[in-house]
Protein backbone atom coordinates (compact mmCIF):
# COMPACT_ATOMS: atom_id res chain seq x y z
CA UNK A 1 0.00 0.00 0.00
CA UNK A 2 0.96 3.64 -0.98
CA UNK A 3 0.34 6.70 0.99
CA UNK A 4 1.39 9.68 2.82
CA UNK A 5 2.75 9.69 5.85
CA UNK A 6 2.44 13.02 7.59
CA UNK A 7 4.29 13.28 11.32
CA UNK A 8 5.30 15.16 14.03
CA UNK A 9 7.51 14.11 17.06
CA UNK A 10 7.75 15.36 20.30
CA UNK A 11 10.57 14.29 23.12
CA UNK A 12 8.38 12.96 26.49
CA UNK A 13 9.88 13.17 29.72
CA UNK A 14 6.98 11.65 31.21
CA UNK A 15 5.21 8.67 29.65
CA UNK A 16 3.30 7.40 32.41
CA UNK A 17 1.18 10.54 32.39
CA UNK A 18 0.82 10.76 29.11
CA UNK A 19 -0.49 7.83 28.18
CA UNK A 20 -3.04 8.43 31.18
CA UNK A 21 -4.89 11.39 29.47
CA UNK A 22 -4.97 9.47 26.25
CA UNK A 23 -7.93 7.50 26.91
CA UNK A 24 -9.68 10.90 28.01
CA UNK A 25 -9.10 12.48 24.89
CA UNK A 26 -10.60 9.92 22.50
CA UNK A 27 -7.44 7.45 22.14
CA UNK A 28 -7.59 4.02 21.78
CA UNK A 29 -4.97 1.38 22.69
CA UNK A 30 -4.11 -0.86 19.26
CA UNK A 31 -0.88 -2.74 20.63
CA UNK A 32 0.90 -2.43 23.93
CA UNK A 33 4.17 -1.82 24.63
CA UNK A 34 6.15 -4.19 21.94
CA UNK A 35 9.96 -4.49 21.47
CA UNK A 36 10.55 -3.58 17.34
CA UNK A 37 13.64 -3.97 15.91
CA UNK A 38 14.94 -1.93 12.74
CA UNK A 39 17.59 -2.25 9.83
CA UNK A 40 17.94 -0.05 7.27
CA UNK A 41 19.58 -1.17 3.72
CA UNK A 42 21.85 0.57 1.00
CA UNK A 43 24.09 0.27 -1.77
CA UNK A 44 27.90 0.35 -0.86
CA UNK A 45 28.18 4.01 -2.50
CA UNK A 46 24.87 5.06 -0.46
CA UNK A 47 22.39 5.54 -3.19
CA UNK A 48 18.89 5.54 -1.60
CA UNK A 49 20.49 7.91 1.32
CA UNK A 50 21.93 10.16 -1.41
CA UNK A 51 18.50 10.42 -3.15
CA UNK A 52 16.25 10.71 0.48
CA UNK A 53 15.35 7.23 0.21
CA UNK A 54 14.71 4.66 2.89
CA UNK A 55 14.50 0.88 2.32
CA UNK A 56 13.54 -0.72 5.83
CA UNK A 57 12.80 -4.14 7.35
CA UNK A 58 11.65 -3.97 10.57
CA UNK A 59 10.36 -6.71 12.78
CA UNK A 60 7.58 -5.75 15.80
CA UNK A 61 6.62 -8.55 17.77
CA UNK A 62 6.58 -11.27 15.81
CA UNK A 63 5.34 -9.08 12.33
CA UNK A 64 7.49 -8.59 9.77
CA UNK A 65 7.03 -5.28 7.54
CA UNK A 66 9.22 -3.90 4.25
CA UNK A 67 8.95 -0.24 3.96
CA UNK A 68 10.23 2.45 1.37
CA UNK A 69 9.74 5.30 1.86
CA UNK A 70 10.55 8.83 -0.54
CA UNK A 71 10.35 12.28 -0.21
CA UNK A 72 7.08 13.97 -2.35
CA UNK A 73 7.10 15.75 -5.22
CA UNK A 74 7.20 19.83 -3.61
CA UNK A 75 4.75 20.88 -1.91
CA UNK A 76 2.35 23.53 -2.99
CA UNK A 77 1.82 25.38 0.02
CA UNK A 78 4.33 25.84 2.96
CA UNK A 79 2.10 24.88 5.61
CA UNK A 80 3.93 21.60 4.62
CA UNK A 81 7.30 21.98 5.62
CA UNK A 82 5.99 22.26 9.19
CA UNK A 83 5.65 18.85 9.16
CA UNK A 84 7.64 15.70 7.87
CA UNK A 85 6.17 14.77 4.73
CA UNK A 86 6.87 10.90 2.62
CA UNK A 87 5.32 9.36 0.41
CA UNK A 88 5.64 5.30 1.91
CA UNK A 89 4.95 1.89 0.19
CA UNK A 90 4.47 -0.59 2.92
CA UNK A 91 3.73 -4.63 2.89
CA UNK A 92 4.19 -7.17 5.52
CA UNK A 93 6.77 -10.44 4.95
CA UNK A 94 6.02 -13.92 5.84
CA UNK A 95 9.82 -14.27 6.37
CA UNK A 96 12.67 -11.45 7.46
CA UNK A 97 15.39 -13.00 7.61
CA UNK A 98 14.74 -14.76 3.45
CA UNK A 99 14.18 -10.84 2.85
CA UNK A 100 16.79 -9.67 4.23
CA UNK A 101 19.38 -12.86 2.40
CA UNK A 102 17.97 -11.55 -1.16
CA UNK A 103 18.83 -7.87 -0.88
CA UNK A 104 22.48 -8.51 0.27
CA UNK A 105 22.21 -10.78 -2.75
CA UNK A 106 21.38 -7.80 -4.65
CA UNK A 107 24.10 -5.77 -3.51
CA UNK A 108 22.03 -3.94 -0.74
CA UNK A 109 23.65 -4.03 2.89
CA UNK A 110 22.49 -3.27 6.06
CA UNK A 111 23.57 -0.06 6.84
CA UNK A 112 21.74 1.22 10.76
CA UNK A 113 20.44 -0.68 13.29
CA UNK A 114 17.47 1.06 15.75
CA UNK A 115 15.47 0.05 18.16
CA UNK A 116 12.71 0.55 20.39
CA UNK A 117 9.78 -0.17 22.58
CA UNK A 118 6.29 0.85 20.80
CA UNK A 119 3.11 1.64 22.06
CA UNK A 120 0.40 2.27 19.13
CA UNK A 121 -2.63 4.47 19.89
CA UNK A 122 -5.50 5.68 17.67
CA UNK A 123 -8.37 8.15 17.44
CA UNK A 124 -11.05 8.03 14.96
CA UNK A 125 -10.83 11.77 12.81
CA UNK A 126 -13.25 13.08 10.79
CA UNK A 127 -13.78 12.53 7.35
CA UNK A 128 -11.63 15.07 5.32
CA UNK A 129 -12.96 17.70 2.53
CA UNK A 130 -10.48 19.13 0.16
CA UNK A 131 -6.46 19.31 0.29
CA UNK A 132 -4.55 18.74 3.16
CA UNK A 133 -2.55 21.69 3.02
CA UNK A 134 -3.98 25.26 1.80
CA UNK A 135 -3.44 25.57 -1.82
CA UNK A 136 -2.47 21.78 -2.60
CA UNK A 137 -3.26 20.69 -5.81
CA UNK A 138 -2.70 16.81 -5.25
CA UNK A 139 -6.06 14.66 -5.23
CA UNK A 140 -6.78 13.90 -1.61
CA UNK A 141 -7.69 10.06 -2.71
CA UNK A 142 -4.07 10.17 -3.35
CA UNK A 143 -2.68 11.99 -0.72
CA UNK A 144 -4.58 10.21 2.28
CA UNK A 145 -7.06 7.79 1.04
CA UNK A 146 -7.70 6.51 4.95
CA UNK A 147 -7.82 9.58 6.97
CA UNK A 148 -6.87 8.81 10.75
CA UNK A 149 -5.08 9.67 14.02
CA UNK A 150 -2.14 7.70 15.32
CA UNK A 151 0.11 8.07 18.19
CA UNK A 152 2.82 6.47 19.03
CA UNK A 153 5.20 5.93 22.02
CA UNK A 154 8.78 4.88 21.43
CA UNK A 155 11.51 4.00 24.08
CA UNK A 156 14.82 4.19 22.34
CA UNK A 157 18.03 3.82 23.95
CA UNK A 158 18.54 8.17 24.24
CA UNK A 159 15.39 8.92 24.83
CA UNK A 160 11.46 8.67 24.83
CA UNK A 161 9.54 10.21 22.02
CA UNK A 162 6.29 10.19 20.68
CA UNK A 163 5.19 10.64 16.88
CA UNK A 164 1.77 11.79 16.12
CA UNK A 165 0.70 10.83 12.08
CA UNK A 166 -2.13 11.85 10.24
CA UNK A 167 -3.87 14.61 8.67
CA UNK A 168 -2.09 17.87 9.66
CA UNK A 169 -5.36 19.76 10.86
CA UNK A 170 -5.71 16.36 13.25
CA UNK A 171 -1.87 16.62 14.64
CA UNK A 172 -2.22 20.48 15.03
CA UNK A 173 -5.16 19.49 17.52
CA UNK A 174 -3.64 16.97 19.57
CA UNK A 175 -1.05 18.94 20.04
CA UNK A 176 -3.37 21.33 21.73
CA UNK A 177 -4.99 19.32 23.26
CA UNK A 178 -1.97 17.70 24.99
CA UNK A 179 -0.95 20.68 25.91
CA UNK A 180 2.34 20.54 23.60
CA UNK A 181 4.36 23.33 22.15
CA UNK A 182 4.54 22.76 18.97
CA UNK A 183 8.05 24.76 19.12
CA UNK A 184 9.56 21.66 20.38
CA UNK A 185 8.25 19.35 17.93
CA UNK A 186 10.41 17.51 15.34
CA UNK A 187 11.07 16.59 11.72
CA UNK A 188 13.85 14.43 12.32
CA UNK A 189 14.47 10.45 11.76
CA UNK A 190 15.78 8.48 14.49
CA UNK A 191 18.62 8.57 12.56
CA UNK A 192 19.43 12.07 12.32
CA UNK A 193 18.53 12.17 16.02
CA UNK A 194 21.10 9.26 17.14
CA UNK A 195 23.69 11.16 14.92
CA UNK A 196 22.99 14.41 17.20
CA UNK A 197 23.09 12.29 20.46
CA UNK A 198 26.29 10.94 18.96
CA UNK A 199 27.83 14.21 18.32
CA UNK A 200 26.25 15.94 21.84
CA UNK A 201 28.06 13.03 24.12
CA UNK A 202 31.04 11.93 21.89
CA UNK A 203 29.89 8.02 21.68
CA UNK A 204 31.53 5.29 19.20
CA UNK A 205 27.99 3.35 19.10
CA UNK A 206 27.53 2.96 15.04
CA UNK A 207 23.54 1.89 15.81
CA UNK A 208 20.79 3.27 17.61
CA UNK A 209 20.19 -0.38 19.85
CA UNK A 210 20.05 -1.45 23.44
CA UNK A 211 23.09 -2.88 24.17
CA UNK A 212 25.63 -1.30 21.79
CA UNK A 213 24.78 2.05 23.60
CA UNK A 214 24.64 0.56 27.09
CA UNK A 215 27.91 -0.83 26.30
CA UNK A 216 29.65 1.80 25.03
CA UNK A 217 28.34 4.79 27.14
CA UNK A 218 30.20 4.73 30.16
CA UNK A 219 28.84 5.37 33.21
CA UNK A 220 28.57 9.11 34.73
CA UNK A 221 31.37 9.06 37.72
CA UNK A 222 30.39 9.18 41.16
CA UNK A 223 30.94 12.38 43.03
CA UNK A 224 33.35 11.83 46.18
CA UNK A 225 31.82 10.48 49.58
CA UNK A 226 31.93 13.61 52.30
CA UNK A 227 33.92 13.20 55.17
Amino acid sequence: MQSAEIELKFPVNDLTRLQARLPGLGFQLDTPRTFEQNTLYDTPGRSLRQSKQILRLRRYGDLWTLTHKRQPAPAAASDASRYKVRIETETHVDDGPALAAIFEQLGYAPVFRYEKFRTEWSQSTSTIEGPLFPGSTEPLELAMPNPSGHLVLDETPIGNYAELEGPPAWIDDTLAALGIDPAICLTDSYGRLFLDWKQRTGSPAENLTFDEISALTPEPELAPALP
